[in-house]
């Protein structure tokens, strides 16, 4: 096999973009509900999400730092966020929240979704969703171009609310799940295509 090689430093504009968002697919969306300190509320998918640790459960997404970011704004002034699991049934609505808006936009109500109250926190969820994660922010650290790199949001979770059809326990049925992945440019990919390997002893 023949390697094309990239120096990161040679690389312009949004290539080195590209290269890594090529690469490290299919991402997790993090469809993050966020208001802000004077209670509008926002909504934005987040490809750059995942989860980091299991106790407590802990997540990061990562919103750059070019241009107005509503969601990052909102989470450094409140101090918490939602996220909302993107599956088949909402794919549709999570790509119409892509969309920049003014701040005094509420995206719930552009993608005609229901801002479901929170237990625990301020930022709404998505109704719509089958799954959803309340969480509080412990954590924001710049990360990368002063002015075009991105900001690490750690939020770890204080209440999950799971549709009970999905659950065994708290084993939750990924066919069942039917959860998007992201990928570059338009596309998108379905995770249900699932196979097993046995781990090592």
């Amino acid at each position: 096999m023949e390697k094309s090689r990239f120096t990161v430093t040679d690389l312009t504009g949004a290539d080195p973009y590209k290269l890594a968002t090529g690469l490290v697919v299919p991402r997790p969306i993090g469809w993050i509900g966020s208001i802000s300190a004077d209670g509008v509320p926002n909504l934005a998918p987040y490809s750059f999400f995942n989860c980091v640790s299991g106790m407590p459960p802990t997540f990061v997404f990562s919103p750059g730092r070019g241009g107005r970011k509503d969601t990052l704004a909102n989470v450094r002034e409140v101090g918490e966020f939602t996220i909302n699991i993107v599956t088949t049934e909402v794919v549709e609505a999570m790509n119409a929240t892509a969309a920049s808006h003014a701040a005094d936009v509420d995206e719930f109500a552009e993608a005609g979704l229901t801002a479901a109250p929170s237990v625990s926190i301020r930022p709404p969820m998505v109704g719509e969703c089958r799954a959803n994660i309340e969480c509080v922010v412990t954590q924001i650290i710049d990360i990368g171009h002063p002015d075009h790199g991105s900001s690490l949001v750690i939020g770890e979770a204080v209440e999950f609310h799971i549709d009970a059809e999905l659950l065994d326990g708290t084993r939750i049925n990924q066919l069942d799940l039917k959860a998007i992945g992201r990928h570059v440019g338009n596309a998108y990919s379905n995770s249900t295509d699932l196979f097993e390997i046995a781990r090592p002893d």
